[in-house]
C-alpha cells in the first residue's frame, strides 16, 4: 500500500507536466491530489527516505543521499506526499519538482496549509499568477516557504517594475528574498535615491546587478564614492552606469585599470578621465580584449590614440562583429571616393545595423554591386579581398 500510494503521487507530478490547463486555483488541485492518496497506512517496516527521494522525488541516488541527512527524522511520506501534490497543483513539473528538493530537502516538510497555501494566496493578491509562482518555487526555494515572502516580494515589485524584472534579478542572487529588507535593503535603496536614482534607473541597475541591494549599506556607499571620483558627480545622467562600472571592484583594481589604460593607450591624466566619463564600462572590459580592439583601431584603422579617448564608445564594439566589418566597408568607400574622406568613423560605428546599411551599403548597390555581400562575409569572419588595407 505504501508503495502503491507513492506511485500515486509520483504518477501525479508526471501527469502535471503534460497539463496545459492554468485556469483552477492552485489550492483546488491541492485538495483532489490529496484525497486521491488519503488511504491510511498499514503498518510498515518502515520510512525509506532515501528510496522515496529516488522512487516518487526523482532525484538520483547521489542526490537523495546528500538530501536524506535532512530529513532523517521523517516516520512517513505524508508530509512529503502533500508537499509533492501541492507542487503538483501548481504546475511544476516532476523534473522542476526534483530541483526543488535536491535544493531544498526541507521543502518537503514545509506546512502545506499552514505556510504553503498562505504564501500563494498572498502572491496571487499581488497579481502573480500561477506560471510566475511555480517559477518562483524553482528560484527561491527555501524562501518560498517562509511568509516574510510576500510582504518582500510587495516592497520589490514597484522597485523592479515588474515581476519578470525581478525574476531576472533572483536568477543572478537569492539574497534578494533572504536579506534583511529593514537593515539591509530599504538603506541601499535610500542611499541610490539619495544619489538621484529614481525607482526605474534603480530598477534597471539591480537587474544586472542585485547586489547593491544585498550588500552592506557601507560597501555600498563606498561604491558611490568611487562612481563621483570618475567625475560622474550624482544625478548625472552617467552616474547609474558608473555606479555598475565600479560595483565589487576594489580602489586597487579601479586604479591598476586606469594605470593600464595611461600606459597601454599613451592616454594623459585629462584623458582617462574625459574616456570614463563617456564609457565607465570600460573598467568591466578585459585588459586583453581592450587592447585587441584598441591596436586594430590605431594600427590598422589609422586613429589617434587621443581621437579615440574621445570617443571611447568605439572601444565598447564587438572587434569581429562590428569593428572589423565596417571599418573594411568604410575604408572601402573612402578609397573608392564614394564617401566623403572626412567621414567619421565613430559616427559610423555606433549606429544600428538597418541604418548603417541604409546610409553606407545600399546607396552605393550599382557603383559596388558586390559591397553587400563583401560585408555579409565579413561579419561572418570571412574577410573579402576587395575589403583588405593596403
Amino acid at each position: 500500500m505504501l508503495r502503491l500510494r507513492e506511485r500515486i503521487v509520483f504518477h501525479l507530478l508526471s501527469f502535471s507536466s503534460t497539463s496545459t490547463s492554468t485556469s483552477a486555483p492552485a489550492t483546488l488541485p491541492l485538495r483532489r491530489l490529496l484525497s486521491a492518496v488519503a488511504a491510511p497506512i498499514p503498518p510498515s517496516r518502515g520510512f525509506a527516505v532515501e528510496d522515496y527521494l529516488v522512487d516518487t522525488c526523482g532525484l538520483t541516488r547521489a542526490q537523495a543521499l546528500k538530501a536524506s541527512t535532512k530529513l532523517s527524522h521523517l516516520k512517513s511520506p505524508d508530509k512529503p506526499n502533500a508537499v509533492l501534490a501541492f507542487l503538483s497543483g501548481l504546475g511544476l513539473t516532476g523534473v522542476d519538482a526534483a530541483a526543488v528538493v535536491a535544493k531544498d530537502p526541507l521543502f518537503l516538510c514545509a506546512g502545506v496549509e499552514t505556510t504553503l497555501v498562505p504564501v500563494v494566496n498572498g502572491l496571487e493578491g499581488l497579481g502573480l499568477l500561477r506560471p510566475g509562482i511555480a517559477r518562483l518555487v524553482s528560484l527561491a526555494y527555501i524562501n518560498f516557504r517562509c511568509r516574510s515572502i510576500v510582504s518582500k516580494m510587495q516592497y520589490y515589485l514597484p522597485l523592479f517594475g515588474s515581476f519578470d524584472n525581478f525574476f531576472r534579478a533572483l536568477q543572478r542572487s537569492s539574497y534578494l528574498l533572504s536579506s534583511d529588507l529593514d537593515k539591509v535593503i530599504k538603506p541601499n535603496v535610500v542611499f541610490l535615491r539619495e544619489c538621484g536614482l529614481d525607482d526605474c534607473d534603480i530598477g534597471k541597475l539591480c537587474v544586472r546587478v542585485p547586489r547593491m541591494l544585498t550588500t552592506n549599506p557601507g560597501r555600498v556607499r563606498a561604491m558611490g564614492a568611487y562612481a563621483e571620483r570618475l567625475g560622474m558627480p550624482r544625478g548625472s545622467g552617467m552616474y547609474r552606469i558608473a555606479l555598475h562600472a565600479v560595483s565589487f571592484l576594489t580602489e586597487e583594481k579601479i586604479t591598476a585599470k586606469v594605470d593600464y589604460l595611461k600606459k597601454t593607450f599613451s592616454w594623459s591624466d585629462a584623458e582617462v578621465v574625459m574616456a570614463l566619463s563617456k564609457a565607465p564600462m570600460l573598467l568591466k572590459r578585459s585588459k586583453d580584449i581592450l587592447w585587441r580592439r584598441f591596436e586594430f583601431l590605431v594600427s590598422e584603422v589609422g586613429l589617434e590614440p587621443a581621437y579615440i579617448a574621445r570617443r571611447p564608445v568605439m572601444l565598447y564594439y564587438s572587434l569581429d562583429n562590428r569593428l572589423k566589418p565596417r571599418c573594411y566597408v568604410l575604408k572601402f568607400l573612402k578609397e573608392n571616393g564614394l564617401v566623403d574622406r572626412d567621414l567619421s568613423f565613430s559616427s559610423a560605428l555606433s549606429i544600428q545595423e538597418k541604418y548603417f546599411m541604409e546610409k553606407y551599403i545600399r546607396p552605393h548597390n550599382e557603383a559596388a554591386p558586390h559591397l553587400a555581400d563583401d560585408y555579409a562575409a565579413a561579419c561572418k569572419g570571412e574577410v573579402p579581398a576587395s575589403f583588405r588595407f593596403t
